[in-house]
């Protein structure tokens, strides 16, 4: 599994951005996806999840209405974008993807990509 991470950056208040997410080494096209964020000092928090259709999305309450996930499984490559950021938005984003076996449960993420918000 090798997922990469692009697209962050130092932004102002209000500001967008647009983060992309490219797969491999795995079944893209028929995964549910999610990204996650770690703010600075803080832990793994998850923001949103995506079926592997693209029609059925679900976001956390912080950015529900700001930030949209979508995909384009041709590409093997999942967005994210960011509208309306804000200072408590900066943190480190990485697109995860998770697989069952045998009653346990592994998260793979890429290398992250950083997204400060900052006037």
């Amino acid at each position: 599994v090798q997922l990469v991470e692009s697209g962050g950056g130092l932004v102002q208040p209000g500001d967008s951005l647009r983060l992309s997410c490219t797969a491999s080494g795995f079944p893209f096209s028929n995964s549910r996806m999610n990204w996650v964020r770690r703010p600075p000092g803080k832990g793994l928090e998850w923001l949103a999840s995506i079926d592997p259709t693209g029609r059925a999305t679900e976001y956390a309450d912080s950015v529900k209405g700001r930030f949209t996930i979508s995909r384009d499984n041709a590409e093997n490559t999942l967005y994210l974008q960011l509208n309306s950021l804000q200072t408590e938005d900066t943190a480190t984003y990485y697109c995860q993807y998770s697989i069952q076996l045998y009653g346990n449960r592994s998260d793979y993420r890429g290398q992250g990509t950083q997204v400060t918000v900052s006037s």
